[in-house]
């Protein structure tokens, strides 16, 4: 149950002018990923700013974008909340349209304790037993951290199968891949990790930069697998500028200028994100223009 490949794309979602969501421009952007290396999208997560977006845009998302990529890519749905209720009530939904799987999100804002964490990725995995969860755990953006313990217990849950790690800290990494079985995936949530996680035994990334090098990711990824270690860690050095500049202030604020400067219409970000700033801008044609990105 569950296998997602070994890029996953943290897929941005585009807007018009008039801040609606252009649904158009998503499909057509994920035809695009899924042919350059993508082999997962997932669909209103962080990157694709579900804070900001309704249920029914985050739904009508997962429409447009299964039916852009069906045969040639997998589709995970966004459907974490600070609401147990919540997240199970958009994770049944969204199972009714055959998503291949969901991302689950540490709840943020409340804090829950330990205990709590697991009573709800457990409530929402028996609620859909029958769809792949993939935990998210973020402390940066949510407050509390997933501990490797409770990852341990949570991967007990046969529909639990794995999780995007994002806290940037290679020794809790380490900690859940010793306490998982071989078969629970650990995903790199940081691009400029990926190649350190999978040294630990992790099976690939969700990535924001995979939206600009997605077939470069896969080839070092698949170098790494093959025991080609110089090569991947020629690609990762490459592609580490881009990593760290996709990052020059909050995501997805940079990526989404990286497509615009590639002819992409994908639009602004939605309040309380706003328009990027001339030096980031600066710096971003600097990198993609070193890689032939534009």
């Amino acid at each position: 149950m569950g296998e997602f490949g070994r890029v996953l794309t943290a897929m941005i979602t585009p807007f018009k002018a008039d801040g609606s969501v252009n649904y158009d421009v998503a499909a057509e952007l994920a035809a695009h990923l899924a042919n350059n290396g993508t082999d997962t999208l997932v669909v209103c997560g962080t990157t694709g700013e579900s804070p900001t977006l309704s249920w029914d845009e985050e739904y009508q998302l997962f429409v447009e974008v299964l039916q852009a990529v069906a045969g040639k890519a997998k589709v995970i749905a966004g459907c974490g909340s600070n609401s147990t209720k919540e997240a199970i009530a958009a994770t049944q939904k969204a199972a009714t349209i055959g998503v291949h799987g969901s991302l689950q999100v540490v709840p943020y804002y409340n804090k829950p304790p330990q205990a709590g964490l697991y009573q709800h990725f457990q409530a929402i995995a028996q609620a859909c037993p029958e769809l792949p969860l993939l935990l998210y755990n973020v402390p940066g953006r949510t407050g509390q951290n997933l501990s490797p313990e409770t990852v341990a217990r949570l991967a007990e849950i046969d529909n639990i199968v794995g999780i995007k790690e994002a806290t940037g800290n290679l020794d809790q990494a380490s900690e859940i891949r010793r306490l998982t079985p071989q078969e629970f995936q650990i995903y790199s949530g940081d691009d400029s990790l990926t190649l350190p996680l999978l040294a630990i035994g992790a099976t690939g990334v969700v990535s924001v930069a995979s939206h600009l090098v997605g077939n470069q990711l896969q080839q070092m990824i698949q170098a790494f697998s093959a025991g080609e270690i110089a090569t991947a860690t020629e690609i990762h050095l490459q592609l580490f500028p881009l990593f760290k500049a996709l990052f020059l202030t909050t995501n997805p604020i940079p990526v989404k200028q990286a497509l615009k400067l590639q002819g992409w219409e994908v639009g602004s970000t939605r309040l309380p994100l706003c328009e990027v700033d001339s030096d980031v801008t600066d710096k971003l044609k600097v990198v993609l223009d070193k890689l032939d990105l534009i």
